[in-house]
C-alpha cells in the first residue's frame, strides 16, 4: 500500500505516544536536539518545536550541529528554520573529518566519527546546562539495529527508547521511535524541510545501509514484519523497553 503524505498531527501523535510511553519528558528539561541535517533530525525539530507549545509537561528546547568540517557545509537554512520555529540553535565547529580521514585514515571512520561527536555534543550539553539530547532514530532504525546486532554480535538488541547516561549526567531520548521512514520522507517532502546532503565519502556503504536493504527486501514478501520485529523489541528483556524507565549505562 502506498503511504500518503504524512500530517503534522500525525507526527504529532507518534511522538506523543513515545514521550507518554516511556516518560522522555519531566518538568522543566531542557532538551538538545541533535541536527545532523538530514530528514529524521529536522522532522523531530519540527514534531518538538509544535509539541512543545501544547504538551502539558513545560520543557525548553535548543538545537545543535556538530559541523565536522567538511568544505562547503552551508547550515544556513536549517538556522533560518530554527529562527523560524522559535528555537535556540548552536553550531558547534570542529575538525572531526580531517582528523578521520585525512590524518588518521581510518578503515573504520564511523566509530571514531561517531565517539567524537558524542564528545563535542556531551561538552556543550554540561556547558549550558542541558540534561537530555534528542536523537531522531526511528522505528526502522530500531529494527536494523537489532538485525546488526544479530548477524555482527550474536545476540538480540538493540538501542533504548531512553538512555540514561550516569557518569556523563545525561539522558538521551527518542521520540520517533514510533514513526516510521517513510512516513518521515513524506513529511520532510510536504513540508520542505531544508535537507542538506551528507557530504561523507562513506554514506551509503555501511553496515546499517547492508540492514536496510535487508529489512527494505523482507518487507517486500511480508510488509508487516518490521512491525512484528518492533513488537517483539518491544516485548524483550532488552533494557529500557518493558518499565518505561530507560536503560542506564
Amino acid at each position: 500500500m502506498t503511504r500518503g503524505p504524512m500530517k503534522l498531527q500525525k507526527l504529532y501523535s507518534y511522538v506523543r505516544r513515545a514521550l507518554n510511553d516511556y516518560n522522555m519528558i519531566e518538568e522543566g528539561d531542557k532538551i538538545a536536539i541533535g541536527i545532523s541535517g538530514g530528514k529524521d533530525s529536522l522532522t523531530l525539530l519540527y514534531a518538538l518545536a509544535g509539541i512543545r507549545d501544547f504538551y502539558p509537561v513545560k520543557f525548553d528546547i535548543c538545537a545543535i550541529t556538530v559541523d565536522l568540517g567538511w568544505e562547503n557545509a552551508d547550515f544556513s537554512a536549517i538556522k533560518d528554520l530554527c529562527k523560524e520555529l522559535n528555537v535556540e540553535y548552536h553550531i558547534e565547529k570542529t575538525e572531526i573529518a580531517k582528523i578521520v580521514f585525512d590524518e588518521r585514515k581510518e578503515s573504520n571512520p564511523c566509530s571514531l566519527c561517531a565517539k567524537m561527536r558524542k564528545g563535542t555534543i556531551n561538552d556543550f550539553l554540561n556547558e549550558k546546562g542541558v540534561n537530555k539530547i534528542a536523537y531522531a532514530h526511528h522505528k526502522d532504525d530500531v529494527v536494523e539495529t537489532m538485525l546488526l546486532s544479530l548477524m555482527y554480535e550474536g545476540h538480540f538488541h538493540t538501542f533504548a527508547p531512553v538512555t540514561h547516561l550516569d557518569r556523563a549526567g545525561i539522558t538521551i531520548i527518542r521520540p520517533l521511535i514510533y514513526t516510521h521512514e517513510a512516513d518521515i520522507i513524506s513529511f520532510s517532502k510536504k513540508y520542505k524541510l531544508p535537507v542538506m546532503k551528507s557530504p561523507c565519502p562513506v554514506d551509503g556503504h555501511t553496515k546499517r545501509e547492508y540492514a536496510h536493504n535487508i529489512l527494505k527486501e523482507m518487507m517486500k514478501e511480508n510488509p508487516r514484519v518490521k512491525n512484528r520485529m518492533f513488537s517483539a523489541i518491544a516485548n524483550s528483556d532488552i533494557p529500557g523497553w518493558k518499565n518505561g524507565e530507560g536503560a542506564h549505562y
